[in-house]
């Protein structure tokens, strides 16, 4: 069973959709009372990182998923707010893993946000890129980008910048990319993360 955190930045209705098609049990979770601790989760997430925070925080969900044991996929601001801060709104996060959110740089001439596919060149394996081949393209919709140490990424981006596109710590990994949008590579990404141990 996995658990789908509505916390009103989420883009559910795709995670529901890409679920369906894997056949893939999973329920949503609106409040922490509602929460299984072993069960998995994801976090989707679209939108502000201060409306996330506040959703989060109106759930009951920060001290809840900071000490969470299964494994935990956070996509897109999902995985942003698992680091310490953001620069969108200079907002606290929630500090699970080590790091900072920080802006794309306009002086790189790129356009921001990034909206469409781009390559994950995958650093080190992991059970996330079982069948998925290296570079293989993703769907990308973001103006922010994690900063964390090496030794918690597991996938790299070039936009302007080489940046963090796949991280992990522990049982939470992190995707800056929308798998649930990125047709049947996204799907075995998703597949892999809902047969995780």
């Amino acid at each position: 069973m996995i658990q789908i955190i509505d916390y009103g930045a989420g883009n559910i209705r795709s995670v529901e959709n890409a679920l369906k098609k894997l056949g893939v049990d999973y329920r949503i979770v609106g409040s922490v009372s509602e929460l299984k601790n072993d069960c998995k989760v994801i976090f989707p997430g679209v939108g502000a990182a201060c409306s996330a925070m506040r959703g989060l925080k109106e759930g009951g969900f920060i001290g809840a998923l900071k000490n969470f044991k299964a494994p935990v996929l956070g996509i897109c601001l999902g995985m942003q707010i698992l680091l310490e801060a953001s620069e969108e709104g200079n907002v606290s996060c929630l500090g699970i893993i080590n790091g900072n959110v920080k802006k794309f740089d306009s002086k790189l001439g790129i356009k921001i946000p990034q909206i469409g596919w781009n390559k994950v060149k995958q650093k080190f394996n992991s059970p996330l890129f079982d069948g998925v081949p290296d570079g293989s393209y993703f769907y990308f919709v973001n103006s922010y980008y994690a900063d964390v140490d090496d030794s918690y990424v597991l996938g790299i981006t070039d936009y302007g910048i080489t940046f963090p596109s796949v991280i992990r710590k522990d049982n939470f990994y992190g995707v800056q990319f929308h798998p649930e949008k990125s047709g049947e590579v996204g799907l075995r990404l998703l597949n892999n993360f809902c047969k995780l141990c």
